[in-house]
């Protein structure tokens, strides 16, 4: 039933796709069937011959040609364009105008990983290709993650599952708590986002000075609403489908812990998107060596996982420039981290509370300078935005209803999430006695109701 509704859910967008689904689970069944070693303990040390290897390589050729069929060919075909047009060539180039499958990066990475780990000996090839369809198509996690590890999701497919009230319950409320995040926060404050994205021209106009441009305080506020809207729109989409998975008697992986409160670059990757970063670490910055030989190599292997982890997000150079940035704020910080806990950290409590409060607060405007680029639709906008960014001109040109419904939105955020710190609990509401949790459940289905934007908006990672 559930493969069945997960086939379904995805036919739902374009039937048509389907096909590149099932081509992934029969190709990296039989890979998985062969590698499947009888009687090996997962996470023993296991010596692969050469035949191994290829079949490893093979699942890893098949995946990955696909993913860069459909999500780079347009983009490598319009690169090599403009790079030929830059040079005084007029090329004709036609493009097939390829359409990006829903959530292809999410289950083609799932699969491979499952390949990989199968590889590894950590975890025993699948005999059930139902089981396995089902692990690749589980529908609450299909299309925008989180990306699940074979070894824990697999366990839970082919053992029988308990519903339980507490889970279905708790899952009920981080599903709805999830749509709260996307249909009241995340697409109202679209609004505000798309209102000063959409002032930014590409290039100045001749004769036009910076001076033109809408001032810092502006572009500052955008900065903050898409802040709120991407990590309410990613994180609302998590939520639902824990929640969801959770209704039915699956525990998925948390994907974000409070990534606003990351005090550094490092903080912050454990906390968001955390099932792209650990399989970039696991899958990648460790197999190029990671911090094992020497500080130079560490920052090389940074910088190159970052950059495919930036590419990994779509086919714009906007986003390789992310993770660039995100690969140079690793590097400064392994580079400055043991300095600064010698020399500025303070030791008393009150100092403690006051530095981490500062760290939060400048890493914060970090990551939003990063999103100015990830939301650009050029680096050219990017760099006129933070051009008149760094004018320090702190005036708003902003329709008042669009300010009202930022500070309304980040002050409900900011709220729960101050709120869920201090409990180290997620689930802040689900933990209070049972009239104040009725209460929160009402408020929030009302949220629903009466603010929920009636616009539509497709979830930002749909895309990716």
């Amino acid at each position: 039933m559930l493969l069945v509704a997960g086939y379904y859910f995805y036919a739902w967008w374009d039937w048509r796709f389907l096909s590149l689904l099932w081509l992934t689970t029969l190709f990296d069944y039989y890979c998985g069937r062969m590698l499947r070693v009888e009687n090996h303990v997962p996470g023993q040390p296991l010596a692969r011959p050469r035949r191994d290897r290829l079949f490893l390589a093979a699942s890893m050729a098949l995946n990955l040609t696909i993913l860069g069929f459909f999500k780079y060919f347009n983009f490598f075909v319009n690169s090599a364009a403009s790079l030929l047009v830059s040079m005084g060539l007029h090329p004709h180039v036609e493009t097939l105008h390829i359409i990006l499958p829903l959530g292809i990066s999410f289950y083609t990475f799932q699969s491979m990983n499952y390949v990989i780990d199968v590889y590894r000996g950590e975890l025993e090839g699948e005999k059930s290709l139902l089981n396995f369809a089902l692990f690749v198509s589980f529908f609450p996690h299909l299309v925008a993650g989180p990306i699940l590890r074979a070894t824990a999701l697999m366990p839970q497919i082919k053992q029988p599952n308990t519903i339980t009230r507490d889970g279905f319950y708790s899952g009920f409320y981080l599903a709805i708590w999830g749509l709260f995040k996307k249909v009241v926060i995340a697409d109202n404050v679209a609004g505000v986002a798309d209102a000063v994205f959409r002032d930014f021209p590409n290039v100045l106009a001749p004769g036009q000075q910076i001076t033109s441009l809408p001032p810092s305080g502006t572009v500052l506020l955008g900065m903050y609403a898409f802040a709120i809207q991407i990590y309410c729109d990613f994180s609302g989409y998590t939520d639902i489908a824990r929640g969801t998975a959770r209704m039915m008697g699956f525990e998925l992986m948390r994907n974000f812990n409070l990534p606003y409160l990351a005090v550094n670059p490092s903080d912050f990757w454990q906390r968001w998107h955390i099932s792209l970063s650990t399989w970039l670490r696991d899958y990648l910055y460790i197999p190029l060596g990671g911090n094992r030989k020497g500080k130079a190599r560490t920052y090389v292997n940074l910088m190159i996982t970052m950059l495919l982890g930036g590419l990994w997000h779509g086919a714009a150079w906007t986003f390789v420039v992310w993770g660039a940035f995100h690969g140079a704020l690793l590097c400064i910080h392994h580079l400055a981290r043991d300095w600064l806990g010698e020399n500025i950290a303070p030791k008393s409590k009150p100092g403690e509370w006051i530095w981490t409060a500062i760290r939060v607060l400048v890493f914060f405007h970090l990551v939003c300078i990063g999103w100015l680029i990830f939301r650009a639709e050029s680096f050219e906008q990017a760099w006129l935005m933070l051009r008149s960014l760094a004018r320090l001109s702190f005036r708003w040109q902003l329709d008042d209803v669009l300010k009202l419904t930022l500070l309304a939105s980040a002050l409900i955020l900011l709220v729960v999430q101050l709120s869920q710190a201090k409990t180290k609990e997620m689930l802040v509401a689900w933990r209070l006695p049972m009239p104040l949790r009725a209460v929160a459940y009402a408020c929030v289905i009302l949220g629903v109701i009466i603010f929920g934007s009636a616009n539509g908006r497709a979830f930002i990672y749909f895309q990716f």
